[in-house]
């Protein structure tokens, strides 16, 4: 009983059932990475907006130490957004404009 044509039949649905698992795991792979790409857009889009200005403030004392451009890569975690307005009062008050991303230039201040 050792018909050569039917062990390879045999063979062949059963690398047929086993290539089947791979292509539904593989689906499901795509489908959970579609849903995490959806979940990550929909966070992006979901992100408050960056503020224009923000004030950093010491770590010892509640006083400002810089006034940054909203986004600057050298602001501490210290900063809060606030209103144009804010900014230029506390430069206006000597609060000191980043070096990095001078933010009294783009307020139109001149030195």
């Amino acid at each position: 009983m050792n018909d050569p044509g039917r062990s390879r039949l045999a063979m062949l649905r059963f690398l047929e059932r086993v290539q089947e698992r791979d292509l539904a795991r593989t689906r499901r792979w795509i489908a959970q990475e579609e849903q995490r790409e959806t979940e990550r857009q929909r966070g992006l889009t979901a992100r408050p907006t960056a503020p224009d200005w923000l004030i950093e403030r010491h770590r010892s004392q509640r006083n400002a130490v810089y006034i940054h451009v909203g986004g600057c890569w050298n602001a501490g975690s210290r900063s809060k957004g606030v209103e144009r307005d804010q900014a230029l009062r506390a430069l206006a008050e000597g609060v000191d404009a980043c070096p990095q991303c001078r933010p009294d230039t783009a307020l139109g201040i001149l030195d």
